[in-house]
């Protein structure tokens, strides 16, 4: 049997901070989603924002789940 070693962070720093920012956005009622631009009220939403966000400035973020 072999031990699997943890490989360090998931995610990284940078993709924690997007995510933080969006979540304060969220919180304070500005955060609209790209496309249609309507207001976000969904958390689970605000989250995937921020890490869409997080993948396109180039963090270390796991691919989607198709």
């Amino acid at each position: 049997m072999q031990i699997r070693k943890s490989s360090g962070r998931k995610y990284s720093k940078k993709a924690a901070k997007s995510v933080e920012r969006e979540m304060h956005k969220l919180k304070r009622g500005s955060l609209k989603s790209g496309r249609s631009g309507k207001k976000v009220k969904s958390r689970k939403q605000a989250i995937a924002i921020g890490l869409s966000e997080a993948r396109r400035a180039g963090a270390k973020v796991p691919k989607k789940k198709s």
